[in-house]
């Protein structure tokens, strides 16, 4: 297996039918979701092709072998999109992160008049700023531990940010809110205690949108959720119809995309960008460069 599923490319060779379906041609620089869906189970069928119950994926599956190579070979389910060659190429990889997280923004419903919370300041949380920010809340708030992530948060549209190593995060937003508490709680971070926090935070009727992946169980006082306050919480996966957006974004030079992908290491260093990113004290996003 061959991981890699944040990528981009230039075409050197495809046939007449990939070049009409992905309205594509030699030379073009492209990028691919990261499923690759089979288009005919109930799921696809409904349009919502993340959800592909027989799907492969690249970078984690023999069969779609991933970005750590040289040379990749698209199936003729994958989604491709064109990328202009204008933009880096590691600043055009950062499409599939960004679409995950206009994803998540997308489930939130953002409304104008929203109090809006992105827990995480890495690369999905600084791409659902930056949605968010698109949305137009009335308050945009960002939580790390990280200052300089947080100074990068602000130049992707945060209003506030909030240190949650140093202040009582809870007590901030109900200050901010008059005691009521955020509209929507978006969790970027991947870390159990950005959970309960959340909940915490949110207003009665509020909407927790979670798109981490956590390495543990987590486990939280479901009563909040019901008897308390009547939350609807809601999962996100992937970046489902995204990916145009995502891609208008970066191609528009309006992300601080040189302060969110810091690091650049050709593939034969690929262990120090992993260690780079383990640590994460230096870096925000690590790209490697066959």
């Amino acid at each position: 297996m061959i991981p890699g599923h944040e990528f981009v490319g230039e075409i050197v060779e495809l046939d007449e039918a990939a070049a009409k379906r992905w309205n594509v041609n030699v030379g073009d620089r492209v990028v691919a979701e990261q499923i690759v869906p089979c288009g005919e189970c109930r799921y696809c069928r409904r349009g919502d092709y993340h959800m592909c119950a027989p799907h492969t994926l690249f970078g984690f599956q023999r069969v779609t072998p991933g970005a750590m190579a040289s040379y990749m070979v698209f199936p003729a389910e994958a989604l491709v999109h064109k990328i202009s060659k204008s933009v880096k190429p590691w600043h055009a990889a950062y499409a599939e992160p960004l679409s995950c997280a206009l994803h998540a923004v997308e489930r939130a419903n953002i409304r104008f008049d929203d109090v809006v919370v992105v827990a995480g300041a890495g690369p999905i949380g600084l791409g659902m700023v930056a949605g968010a920010r698109a949305k137009n809340p009335r308050v945009l708030v960002v939580l790390d531990y990280d200052e300089r992530k947080l100074a990068v948060a602000k130049k992707c549209g945060a209003d506030i940010t909030i240190n949650v190593g140093k202040e009582d995060a809870v007590q901030k937003i109900l200050d901010l809110t008059g005691g009521y508490g955020a509209d929507i709680y978006l969790e970027g971070t991947g870390h159990p205690a950005a959970v309960p926090q959340g909940l915490k935070m949110l207003r009665k009727l509020g909407t927790f949108v979670l798109y981490s992946v956590f390495k543990e169980d987590v486990t939280v006082d479901w009563s909040i959720i019901s008897d308390d306050k009547e939350l609807d919480v809601l999962g996100a996966h992937l970046g489902q119809n995204c990916w145009p957006a995502a891609i208008k974004m970066i191609e528009s030079g309006i992300l601080p995309l040189d302060e969110i992908c810091t690091h650049q290491f050709p593939l034969s260093d690929f262990q120090k960008g992993l260690d780079m990113v383990d640590a994460g004290t230096e870096s925000i996003k690590v790209s490697l460069i066959p």
